[in-house]
């Protein structure tokens, strides 16, 4: 039995959800683990992102977002409508505001804290996707992408998304 992990990371540009594409990366870490049979597991430590598994659409809006991306973005959006104020949601109340004054980030510009919208997002997408890995090959059909997606757009960010093989 064979356990190897890696780590991707990413920078966000702010001001815009962030879609990353890494099935290209996962398939690569397969054939460096030399695994033949098991799984995948592809997580994101961060909890304004999410890792899912959509199809790779060939139709991109004027700005060159993946139109399912942008049907996504929509959808999401009327569940969690943009926070422009803190009253709009509860989070982040008093408290945790409190706590984040301890981070000059936050203090410079406290705007970087309306980001309960992208918790809420996140938490309905999923932190990670498992598959399975067949004669060396990622199970995910003809069209089936990996993507790794931060929802928070309040400011540019460092992120990581782990991928973790099991297998022979």
């Amino acid at each position: 039995m064979t356990v190897k992990t890696k780590t991707l990371n990413f920078q966000t540009e702010g001001g815009k959800i962030s879609y990353f594409e890494i099935s290209k990366d996962v398939e690569e870490f397969i054939a460096e683990s030399g695994v033949k049979n098991g799984i995948i597991a592809i997580q994101s430590q961060h909890t304004t992102c999410a890792v899912f598994f959509e199809e790779m659409v060939h139709d991109f809006d004027e700005r060159g977002h993946d139109a399912l991306q942008v049907d996504l973005n929509n959808i999401l959006r009327r569940l969690a409508p943009d926070q422009t104020r803190f009253s709009d949601y509860t989070y982040p109340g008093p408290k945790h505001r409190e706590f984040a004054s301890n981070f000059k980030e936050f203090t410079d510009d406290p705007t970087t804290l309306y980001n309960g919208p992208s918790h809420l997002k996140a938490t309905l997408i999923g932190a990670s996707q498992t598959f399975v890995i067949i004669d060396g090959k990622i199970q995910r059909g003809e069209v089936g992408y990996i993507y790794f997606v931060d929802f928070d757009y309040c400011r540019p960010r460092k992120r990581k998304c782990h991928l973790c093989i099991i297998g022979e």
